[in-house]
């Protein structure tokens, strides 16, 4: 496997701009959704921020697991999405490092902060105030349930991803084929040649 550093400080360039964009985007988008919201859905909105979270990093895992062979003979068949799928695999460090680092990452922070608003919420409606034992106790509790909740959604999700990977990403491919057809949009577009050979050469790319 090759290393190029220009290709790879293009990449870490777009990818820190890309999490920029999508960190600010998710803290906004929750701050508004929890502001003035009930305390369940308060927290059915937490919930949502895990699975998205849980839900990327399998597919992070995924590419990073499946092989190629299976596509190409998908492809020759004319399945749809396969070709894609053969993108996909051949660019798995970028795909897992979107999913896995920039969604999951940002989702993990997103339902902390989040989970922090609930309980606020919460203790404001009750009467109770900041700084006392009785907040504290309840933080760590809703806190604590985040984690685990995170932790063993993403375990869970690592053995379908890896028990699965073939048909995950075939159904990856079949939306990105989606895009390509309908919105003219290339995830990934290049000819890098084999999974060993994909890592670090081509990005996303919007035509």
């Amino acid at each position: 496997m090759k290393f190029s550093f220009k290709d790879s400080a293009k990449w870490s360039f777009f990818i820190a701009i890309v999490t920029l964009i999508l960190s600010s985007s998710f803290s906004i988008v929750s701050t508004f959704a929890l502001a003035g919201v009930s305390f369940g859905i308060g927290i059915l909105i937490v919930f949502v921020i895990i699975f998205i979270g849980i839900f990327f990093d399998m597919l992070g895992l995924a590419a990073a697991s499946a092989e190629e062979k299976p596509f190409h003979a998908m492809a020759a068949e004319r399945i749809k999405g396969a070709k894609q799928a053969i993108r996909i695999v051949r660019n798995a460090d970028k795909f897992s490092n979107f999913c896995n680092d920039v969604i999951g990452d940002i989702s993990g922070i997103v339902s902390g902060t989040a989970t922090a608003a609930v309980v606020l919420h919460l203790m404001s409606n009750i009467g109770i105030k900041q700084n006392t034992f009785l907040y504290s106790l309840v933080s760590v509790a809703f806190t604590a349930t985040v984690a685990a909740l995170t932790v063993g959604g993403k375990a869970l999700g690592k053995s379908f991803a890896i028990t699965n990977s073939t048909q995950i990403i075939l159904f990856v491919g079949k939306f990105f084929s989606f895009l390509e057809e309908k919105l003219h949009i290339f995830i990934f577009n290049g000819n890098k040649k084999g999974k060993q050979k994909a890592r670090g050469n081509n990005g996303f790319k919007s035509n």
